[in-house]
């Protein structure tokens, strides 16, 4: 699984202002709904509910929320970078600025897994990182993200 398979250049925000977890799910839930055509609130509601079994804040100013939708047909990816890092109740207790929503289908199963892992696998390349956070339009870091450099395939 790709993360070219999952998003467009139209599910990247880079500089995306908010002040809070919440907000951020809300900015993100709303953007996830002109792409995917569901609803906002359902996808809200289904990423809040993840959060309230443990964070997805998951260091290093990462977070991946994600969760399943009944009505979705196929994965969705939306990344974020952040204005100004927001508390997420990281497991690391860092203030969070890069963001990765992972929308399913209800029946994804092992393809769910496997795409989170391919994103984490991705976020956890401390020179992406740098590069994402260097980066200040939707272009370049659609870019970074689809990129496939040796050190990240199969």
């Amino acid at each position: 699984m790709e993360i070219s398979e999952l998003m467009t250049v139209e599910a990247v925000e880079a500089k995306l202002r908010v002040s809070s977890k919440k907000q951020a799910l809300q900015e993100l839930s709303k953007r996830a709904a002109e792409i995917t055509g569901d609803h906002e609130r359902a996808i809200f509601d289904v990423l809040m509910e993840r959060e309230q079994l443990g964070t997805t804040g998951v260091g290093n100013g990462i977070a991946i929320p994600h969760g399943k939708l009944p009505s979705l047909n196929r994965l969705y990816g939306l990344f974020a970078l952040l204005e100004k890092p927001i508390d997420f109740q990281s497991i690391d207790d860092q203030p969070v600025d890069l963001v990765f929503v992972l929308l399913a289908p209800q029946a994804a199963g092992a393809d769910h897994l496997k795409a989170l892992a391919r994103v984490s696998r991705l976020l956890r390349n401390k020179e992406t990182c740098e590069k994402l956070r260097g980066t200040d339009n939707n272009e370049a870091l659609y870019l970074l993200l689809t990129e496939e450099p040796a050190s990240q395939a199969a």
